[in-house]
């Protein structure tokens, strides 16, 4: 005769984590933004104040019209001692890179590393509505698929 368990039938629970997995759960929020206006020496000081590589360009309204980064301060100051001429007085319009790609707040973070991949940029800015709510760089993807590697998506 087998041995009888005193335990009573046992729950077979199988965990699934609901795990953040788009954009905007990993996106950086609160972004140091630059007006087309500014002088490049301006945005230099705040790259380095701030840390950062880069941000968006916005206008009067708040809507995004480019991009500024490092690459475009270089290319500045290249031209600056090529041509003998001071930095300072060259405005973030004429260096940015306009016609920005951008990617959706709902984007899966998956898409967003194809993304970075095919399009090689750094930083891309997150959209939602046509209004900027935030910006997902490399290092952001990287970082999500840290946290998710331990855990079961859908």
């Amino acid at each position: 005769m087998g041995i009888k368990s005193f335990q009573g039938a046992r729950k077979t629970v199988k965990k699934e984590f609901d795990a953040p997995i788009l954009v905007e759960d990993y996106m950086t929020k609160k972004l140091v933004t630059f007006s087309p206006d500014q002088s490049i020496l301006e945005v230099m000081e705040q790259f380095a104040k701030n840390h950062i590589s880069g941000g968006p360009v916005l206008d009067n309204n708040g809507f995004l019209v480019g991009i500024i980064s490092e690459a475009d301060c270089m290319k500045q100051i290249s031209e600056s001692r090529y041509f003998n001429q001071p930095i300072l007085d060259k405005s973030v319009e004429r260096f940015m890179t306009k016609g920005v790609e951008t990617i959706p707040h709902d984007t899966s973070i998956f898409d967003a590393a194809g993304i970075f991949v095919k399009h090689n940029r750094r930083r891309l800015p997150v959209m939602k509505n046509d209004v900027l709510v935030g910006q997902i760089s490399r290092k952001d993807i990287v970082i999500a698929a840290l946290k998710l590697s331990g855990h079961n998506y859908k």
